[in-house]
């Protein structure tokens, strides 16, 4: 009788009301159709026509609308899609679901449900991503920098971008749709609804994601987690081959690839790869456990990611930097120590939740809560509460720091004779006789490159805090003892 008590009791806590985060349905109003319009700014207001930023944002007294288009080299609403690219979205899409459905997989259960239970998924990301990576690798080493797909993805931008904002539209509402068939709190196929996503405001349940893990049978592919599947591909996956996009970009453009985007492509690769890697370790993440599949995940996993991280490197093939060695030692030395803590922090928890009597965690010191479980109080964790997004943000760093002081405008060499010094000259123009100049847009273009530390600080903090609210209502007292053992939040004696 008690395991059904359990459940019954854990059935009862998924009704408990958490309140809106987000500020409620405004502020998932805002995030859900302000944010697409923000991935658009991005790319026009810091392009290859005119410049990062476009000229006339310099000077917003005498701005026209007109001439702003001009310079965007606005495509009218009909051009931000086309056929061809939402055929070649549908097609690497269905690449990497059939990956995950025909190469070996592991298959680990997750944390056990609310209501009881553990899911299987199917786990196979790094393997589906080296199995991409050779055939790129394989159409570069044949036809180099005007491979096919490097070319298409930079011929073919804005139109990759809205079709991933629609696919990740169209994931959003089926799965808020589908998840009323979902017979809550008890259900049958271990169907599950969020926590936090079934408030009964429809825009705001939407958003934040009503169904916990919702999954779905497809003919000769078999069951697919959504959830997790987007979390790690194709997403994530997309951001390493943007950045390798450009990198073949800025060798067409200039007949060389410089250390700047070399660094920022692989820090980003590492970062990406590692996760891959490390697959399982989601499953104990609160997106996984904790948040439902909405609007929130969709468009982060397919949109935000892969079109808003990379755009550093879509910075630097257009305007290339050399850093040399110093600088390349310096950006290596905050990615080295940001990846060292992120590492070792998520390695610790992994090992002390799946067997805390591992050599490497078992001298840590604990605390056991009312439920059982047990909060480190020592180690890593012992430091501040949540010092894993520390890693996080200082590897956020070694992104930016490679554009320097970053903003240029485009000039037509015949138009505007080169006035920069001889060595600038030959290093500035590319094959297509434009060359970049800092001129009056240097510094501004900070805002672009630079705006991923800014985004990422508040990201974490936020994220930070919905984990310290979580784990409030889940240890209660136990939560406040632990507190005041680990007074820190995520940045010792400052935060």
């Amino acid at each position: 009788m008690a395991p059904k008590s359990k459940v019954s009791q854990s059935a009862k806590a998924t009704e408990e009301p958490h309140g809106y985060e987000f500020f409620g349905p405004p502020g998932a109003a805002l995030i859900s159709f302000g944010l697409p319009l923000f991935c658009y700014v991005l790319t026009f207001f810091c392009n290859d026509v005119s410049g990062c930023p476009a000229p006339s944002l310099l000077h917003p007294s005498t701005l026209t609308l007109e001439r702003l288009k001009e310079e965007v080299a606005w495509p009218g609403i009909s051009g931000l899609l086309s056929t061809q690219a939402f055929l070649a979205t549908l097609g690497y899409y269905l690449l990497n679901l059939a990956l995950y459905a025909f190469l070996p997989a592991e298959e680990p259960e997750g944390t056990e449900l609310k209501t009881g239970g553990r899911l299987k998924y199917r786990l196979n990301a790094w393997g589906s991503a080296i199995f991409t990576m050779v055939i790129l690798a394989a159409g570069t080493a044949v036809e180099g920098a005007d491979f096919v797909v490097w070319r298409f993805i930079s011929d073919n931008y804005l139109g990759l971008l809205t079709s991933n904002i629609l696919v990740a539209y169209f994931f959003a509402f089926f799965v808020y749709i589908r998840s009323f068939s979902v017979k809550h709190p008890k259900d049958p196929h271990m169907r599950e609804l969020a926590a936090g996503g079934h408030t009964g405001n429809m825009l705001y349940d939407w958003f934040i994601g009503r169904e916990l893990n919702p999954r779905v049978t497809l003919p000769i592919f078999g069951e697919v987690d959504i959830k997790a599947w987007c979390e790690v591909r194709p997403g994530l996956l997309g951001w390493v081959i943007l950045d390798l996009a450009f990198v073949m970009q800025q060798y067409r453009n200039f007949g060389k690839v410089t250390d700047s985007i070399l660094l920022v492509t692989i820090a980003q690769a590492v970062y990406v790869f590692d996760c891959l890697y490390m697959e399982s370790a989601i499953l104990t993440t609160i997106d996984i456990i904790n948040d439902g599949f909405g609007t929130m995940l969709s468009f982060g996993d397919l949109v935000w990611v892969p079109f808003t991280y990379s755009i550093q490197a879509r910075y630097l093939a257009t305007y290339p930097v050399e850093l040399g060695w110093t600088g390349i030692a310096g950006v290596l030395a905050v990615q080295g120590v940001g990846y060292y803590i992120f590492r070792s922090v998520n390695n610790e928890k992994n090992r002390f939740r799946t067997n805390p009597e591992d050599p490497r965690v078992k001298h840590l010191k604990y605390i056991e809560t009312a439920s059982g479980s047990k909060l480190l109080i020592t180690g890593w964790w012992g430091t501040a509460r949540h010092i894993n997004y520390l890693g996080d943000w200082f590897m956020s760093w070694s992104y930016c720091l490679p554009t320097a002081i970053a903003g240029y405008l485009i000039q037509d060499a015949k138009q505007h004779p080169i006035k920069a010094t001889a060595s600038d000259a030959a290093f500035f123009q590319n094959s297509y006789g434009k060359y970049a100049i800092p001129g009056e847009a240097k510094g501004w273009g900070t805002f672009f490159t630079y705006f991923f530390m800014l985004y990422f600080a508040i990201l974490l903090i936020h994220r930070e805090r919905r984990d310290e609210e979580k784990c409030r209502r889940k240890y209660g007292k136990d939560w406040e003892r632990y507190c005041e053992l680990v007074p820190y939040r995520i940045v010792p004696y400052i935060y």
